[in-house]
């Protein structure tokens, strides 16, 4: 075995062993990977341990399986298989950077398949290094062009980066794959949202809305989107319908909670506006925007102590949590 991916065999054992690691950002549409059905009869154990994984991943009892994995993998140095399979249980644990680490080691071992790429791929995004899942997502794109999900990430990708025009042609070649693809509309919406083309995007976001009231669990997204932009664009009555439509979603959507409070804010219903945006502030205590409104508003009532700490609090949580795409 070579030293470096012995080093990394036992970094991962490590980090096993030392509990949940870095889970990065959480990506709302980001497709479960599990292993494939039936993939733990063709992994080199003995009968006994891979009745152990199975009950364990049965049960979902992630950690036990990572273990016994991470200890076969000692012993069975050259088993992608066994690699592959860990970076799956890693990616369902939430240990995004275990996964990584899993899957390169694999691919120093042999090539990749598409699935277990495009699981890389995620776990870059989750730990926000996109200029890592690039490659893989156009290496994915040109080995199965048919797949919608490629260009679809590619757009996210291109979102991200503020080319929006790119992130335009990735998202309409993904609807051409799969004209039902409702967070394609949705993600396209906020692209011609960026470039100004605010017709077409809420003809986008009213798609994407129509689109996600026939699935079940319907997304609190699509409205939310919608709704933030007819506030930006004065169009309060209407933004107020899709917001209470985002609610009855999610009940306990932080974001749907500030743009409502905001809407209410410029309604100049003050005590309805600070009720919507303490709950937001609550029920996600990382989120900073709620405390610079809950500001501007205790100021205009002439609270200064408490628009004072509003402030405090917004400068704070934005110093301590840059700014990441929601979902």
């Amino acid at each position: 075995m070579k030293s470096t991916d012995a080093k990394i065999a036992v970094w991962i054992l490590l980090a096993v062993l030392a509990g949940p690691a870095v889970a990065g950002q959480v990506l709302e549409d980001a497709p479960t990977r599990a292993p494939r059905p039936g993939a733990s009869a063709t992994l080199p154990l003995s009968p006994e341990q891979r009745a152990k994984l199975e009950q364990a991943m049965k049960v979902r009892d992630y950690a036990s399986a990572e273990k016994l994995l991470v200890a076969e993998i000692e012993q069975k140095t050259n088993s992608p298989e066994l690699l592959k399979f860990l970076a799956s249980v890693f990616f369902l644990d939430r240990k995004y950077l275990n996964t990584a680490v899993a899957l390169k080691k694999a691919e120093a071992l042999g090539p990749l398949d598409n699935q277990n790429r495009f699981t890389l791929a995620l776990a870059y995004i989750i730990l926000n290094h996109r200029d890592w899942a690039r490659p893989e997502l156009e290496e994915l794109a040109k080995s199965d062009p048919q797949n919608v999900l490629y260009p679809y990430w590619l757009g996210r990708l291109d979102y991200d980066a503020m080319q929006f025009t790119s992130a335009v042609a990735n998202f309409r070649q993904a609807l051409v794959l799969d004209p039902n693809f409702m967070k394609t509309y949705d993600n396209l919406g906020l692209c011609y949202e960026a470039l100004g083309k605010y017709d077409e995007a809420i003809n986008t976001y009213q798609e994407a809305i129509r689109r996600n009231r026939e699935r079940l669990p319907s997304s609190p997204w699509p409205p939310l989107n919608l709704g933030t932009l007819l506030i930006k664009l004065g169009r309060l009555e209407e933004a107020e319908g899709v917001l209470r439509e985002s609610l009855r979603y999610d009940p306990q959507f932080p974001q749907a909670h500030y743009q409502m409070g905001l809407l209410l804010e410029k309604q100049k219903k003050d005590e309805a506006a600070i009720t919507e945006l303490r709950q937001a502030a609550t029920l996600s205590p990382t989120y900073a925007e709620p405390h610079y409104v809950l500001g501007r508003i205790y100021e205009r009532r002439g609270d200064k102590q408490n628009a004072e700490a509003a402030w405090a609090a917004f400068q704070k949580l934005k110093l301590e949590n840059p700014k990441e795409r929601p979902h």
